[in-house]
């Protein structure tokens, strides 16, 4: 066993790199490699390394960080633009996967509030997995990845809810009536919800526009915006995951939003790896052997029933069987929340370590599973297409009219905001161009708000940031920006997303021209050489007759 902390770290994190790359192989998602890590290091495997608080504190940290980034994400525009098929879709599988998980697992023998555990558990899907997997494939634009994401976003009320649900439940005991206490919550989270209004409304948008003068700065008071949000959950007797969720809401309307989710991406990913390697370290492989029967009928409950319930909710609501069977194949496993309630449920002393442990396969299970099932979800599709049309029906109305409306979405993706690129931007505005406006300039970006402009505030530099684009609506991406290592950095992330559009950007010079042209940009513009030769033509043209200042006695 290694002595140094500084030396664990090191060894979890080379083995990390180790089982990613493994992971990476073998197309599993990266959640599947942590935790085998952790079992590899942990009592069951080497007794490398044992749980100290300092890889504890970076899995508490990672937990505020997944829950403030979800809170970040919480677009209600999003469920608006996908319709109630996200509210439909996402409460009828919560209800449905609860309901009928809470009656397998009593019975498999558990008792009420340990089936009740396992129930939640089997509800929650990774938006995490979702998300990437989505992307990866390019089809977080297409109408089952914007469904997919409005339910997923609905799952995560729903968890956040259900922890508040489960803190009144902890601290509820013998003396205390639960009546009361539920009701101490309900007056104790309305003060807080109150008090959050007051500082999203007065408060946090002059913060932040101030604060993103500086991107080190702003990213530096999300990070402590997010932990202050966990401790302040905690102190007013909810939990550290519910103050930090309600952190990320509390600033998910402004215009900095994306700039701040793309940015804490990486540091997220890095402290969730401590999360999952504590996970497995805690697990004991000769008490999850004992599961093994119970986690493959759970497993196989989540892998078949819940995107059956997501199929029949969309074909009655009138979508496609294609549609509902892509869309209903990303429930198809349980996510890092599951996880966290069973570890939550644990710290509350309602869960033993075994049941914590046969959720945790479950979750190894239909994560594992689930991958493959998206990645070859096209192929899926067309060997089981014919036995797919109970659940569509005869005019699938629902899916042509949210067809119609995906394509009103964003014509332009302008990059840069000053003189050049607001002149550009009013002139297609009127010229009826629907466009979204990107700047890294705070104040830019809220003057354009007010002048209602579609626009937000981000760096073309950051791949991440360029994945929260509307690529795949997008006709052209438009830089103003004269910077060449700049556009440089912009046009190697899009061909990244996969970017198809046309691509237009400004320069300076000449040169620069030439080498744009040659990599492949289908517009350079050069703005005073452009405006030139625009006036010249218009001095030129025949039509044209300038008269003296003066008049005729000039």
């Amino acid at each position: 066993m290694l002595e140094s902390v500084f030396a664990q770290i090191g060894l979890v994190l080379g083995l990390a790199v180790l089982g990613g790359v493994l992971a990476q192989q073998l197309r599993q998602p990266l959640i599947v490699a942590f935790i085998a890590v952790g079992i590899l290091l942990g009592p069951s495997g080497f007794s490398l390394v044992e749980q100290r608080t300092e890889i504890e504190l970076f899995a508490r940290l990672g937990i505020a960080l997944l829950l403030f980034v979800v809170g970040l994400k919480l677009d209600l525009h999003i469920i608006r633009t996908v319709g109630p098929v996200a509210l439909a879709s996402g409460l009828g599988q919560v209800v449905f996967t609860s309901a009928t998980g809470y009656v397998i697992a009593l019975w498999l023998g558990m008792s009420p509030v340990t089936a009740l555990y396992v129930a939640v558990a089997l509800t929650f899907s990774s938006t995490i997995i979702i998300v990437k997997l989505l992307s990866d494939k390019r089809e977080v634009d297409a109408l089952h990845g914007r469904i997919a994401v409005g339910f997923l976003i609905v799952q995560d009320i729903v968890v956040v809810l259900v922890m508040i649900g489960l803190t009144a439940y902890g601290q509820a005991d013998g003396d205390v009536n639960m009546a009361w206490e539920a009701l101490r919550v309900l007056l104790t989270g309305a003060a807080m919800l109150v008090g959050l209004a007051l500082l999203m409304r007065y408060v946090l948008p002059g913060l932040l526009h101030r604060l993103a003068h500086s991107s080190e700065l702003l990213m530096l008071f999300a990070i402590a915006w997010a932990v202050i949000g966990a401790v302040g959950g905690e102190v007013l007797g909810f939990s550290k995951e519910v103050g930090a969720f309600l952190a990320g809401v509390s600033i998910a309307s402004t215009p900095y939003r994306e700039q701040v989710a793309s940015r804490l991406v990486s540091l997220r990913d890095f402290l969730l790896l401590f999360f999952f390697i504590e996970l497995g370290a805690t697990l004991d492989l000769g008490m999850l052997g004992a599961q093994l029967g119970a986690s493959a009928i759970l497993s196989l409950f989540v892998l078949i029933g819940n995107p059956l319930i997501v199929m029949a909710i969309m074909g009655l609501m009138g979508y496609r069987k294609r549609t509902g069977f892509l869309a209903g194949l990303t429930v198809a496993q349980i996510s890092e929340f599951s996880l966290i309630l069973a570890a939550m449920g644990l710290a509350l002393g309602h869960l033993q370590e075994e049941t914590v442990g046969l959720i945790t396969l479950v979750g190894l299970i239909t994560i594992s599973v689930s991958t493959y099932m998206i990645l070859y979800s096209h192929l899926l599709y067309e060997r089981m297409a014919p036995w797919l049309s109970i659940f569509e029906r005869q005019v699938p109305h629902r899916e042509r009219d949210d067809l119609e409306d995906a394509s009103n979405d964003v014509d332009v993706l302008l990059i840069g905001l000053g003189r050049y690129g607001a002149a550009l931007a009013a002139d297609l505005r009127k010229r009826g161009c629907r466009l979204l406006a990107v700047d890294f300039d705070p104040t830019t970006v809220q003057q354009h708000v007010r002048d209602r402009y579609q626009v937000c505030y981000g760096d073309a530099e950051d791949p991440e940031f360029l994945a929260t684009l509307p690529l795949q609506q997008a006709r052209w991406v438009v830089s103003t920006l004269r910077n060449p290592d700049i556009n440089r950095m912009m046009l190697h992330g899009l061909r990244q997303q996969g970017y198809q559009g046309k691509v237009a950007v400004a320069v300076s010079q000449s040169r620069d021209a030439r080498r744009f042209e040659q990599e492949g940009v289908d517009l350079v513009l050069v703005p005073y050489a452009d405006a030139a030769r625009e006036a010249a033509i218009r001095v030129m043209a025949p039509q044209t007759s300038v008269e003296p200042r003066g008049g005729e006695n000039a």
